[in-house]
């Protein structure tokens, strides 16, 4: 398993190459996918940072457990392709304790834009972003992270979750989609 400090070093990279990929780019999109435990949160969230961007992670929007390609959906219709006609976007933050849509969120289409989850980068999703990330990382990893970040709450989910990340993988190959491609041991 990886230290912290090994971790923090190649996000910080990482980030470094996101922000190049980006510069001359006014109010680009950052899409970042990646399975489960892989890191899109921390990466995203220096990303974001780093270009004072609006950030949108799909753990808001993802309508419960089986929800990957929904959430995904979600983002693509009501952020990605308005914002790409030029109007910002609407997304329904998701209430896992309730099990319901809650309310909206808009999302400014003046503002570099980064958005991160499982199941994200897809051909429709790439046609309409600057810049796509993958983060690879062994399952062996990320399960340990994501099940000390999230604890029982996620336990008893992970393969029904997992399972739909593989139909993803298989349905849409982001790793080839990606521009950008971070190994997270």
């Amino acid at each position: 398993m990886p230290s912290s400090a090994d971790l923090t070093a190649i996000f910080a990279a990482a980030a470094v190459d996101i922000e190049r990929a980006v510069v001359g780019r006014e109010h680009p999109v950052v899409l970042i996918d990646g399975r489960s435990g892989a890191g899109k949160s921390t990466l995203a969230g220096l990303v974001a940072t780093r270009l004072d961007a609006t950030l949108l992670a799909l753990d808001s929007v993802y309508p419960g457990w089986d929800g990957l390609a929904a959430g995904a959906h979600q983002v693509l219709t009501g952020v990605l392709a308005p914002r790409a006609a030029g109007r910002g976007g609407v997304w329904h933050r998701w209430d896992w304790a309730a099990e319901t849509t809650a309310e909206s969120h808009t999302v400014p289409v003046d503002r570099a834009l980064v958005i991160e989850g499982s199941g994200l980068l897809t051909p429709a999703s790439r046609a309409l972003s600057d810049v796509q990330v993958w983060l690879e990382s062994p399952e062996s990893s990320r399960r340990p992270r994501a099940l000390r970040r999230d604890g029982d709450a996620y336990r008893p989910h992970w393969d029904r979750w997992a399972a739909q990340e593989e139909t993803h993988v298989r349905a849409h190959d982001p790793l080839s989609l990606a521009g950008i491609v971070v190994s997270v041991p």
